[in-house]
């Protein structure tokens, strides 16, 4: 798939900006797994200096969204099953962790979280839908009161995002995710420890079961469309 990305508003400090337009690229699958990006074209679409673009990628390099590709420039890094799972095994234990401290302060998760996930999920806008997700399990991280669990949870959710990304678009899972938030959110109003714990598990053991073969079966359909040596061009399309 081929990324288009916006240009940014004139300002003199871009690294924020480049790096949430290129993570967002990344989780929706616009630049999908081993799409090949350099820094001159990036650059040259976003109307921005080749500086910011460097440091951008750098940034993501450094979380492993991006690797050195033959040659020149950088490659989006592959998705690997295994990993994910890796993953959902440490979000699990944060996001129990979380839910029982939550559910002990009887912490009331804003509502309005929970209706816009619903209202997005309707639509066809996934880095919407992404952060519509990102948003309520760091609104638990942040009702459980212990700061660490969102800093730690912070560097997975990078990852995780682009899980999310790769299977959102046909999903068919989207509302019955938002009502288990709900029924999570309402355990932990009600103090109910054990039962916002048992919700939290089986939500994140629900997604894991869901998500990894969906992976794998878009990761088999990407790599027999994609071109390996594609570039994404400032115009937009793919050039060897």
């Amino acid at each position: 798939m081929v990324a288009r990305l916006v240009r940014l508003q004139a300002r003199t400090d871009y690294v924020d900006e480049v790096y949430k337009v290129l993570l967002d690229a990344i989780s929706d699958g616009s630049l999908s797994p081993g799409a090949r990006i350099t820094q001159e074209d990036i650059a040259e679409q976003l109307a921005v200096s080749r500086s910011p673009v460097l440091q951008a990628l750098r940034l993501l390099k450094k979380d492993g969204l991006v690797r050195d590709a033959p040659g020149r420039g950088l490659l989006v890094a592959p998705l690997d099953a295994a990993w994910i799972s890796h993953l959902y095994e440490i979000r699990g234990a944060l996001d129990s962790l979380a839910a029982r401290l939550a559910a002990q302060r009887r912490w009331k998760i804003d509502q309005g979280i929970i209706e816009n996930g619903r209202m997005v999920a309707k639509g066809r806008n996934v880095t919407a839908m992404i952060e519509a997700d990102v948003a309520f399990h760091f609104a638990v991280y942040a009702a459980s009161g212990n700061p660490l669990i969102a800093e730690t949870a912070r560097s997975h959710w990078v990852h995780l995002r682009r899980v999310m990304g790769a299977v959102l678009q046909s999903s068919m899972q989207r509302k019955s995710i938002w009502d288990e938030h709900a029924a999570i959110a309402s355990a932990i109003a009600d103090g109910d420890a054990t039962r916002a714990v048992d919700l939290s598990e089986r939500h994140v053991r629900m997604a894991r079961e869901n998500l990894i073969p969906r992976v794998e079966a878009v990761l088999a359909h990407r790599q027999r469309i994609d071109r390996p040596d594609a570039i994404v061009s400032a115009s937009g399309v793919t050039r060897a």
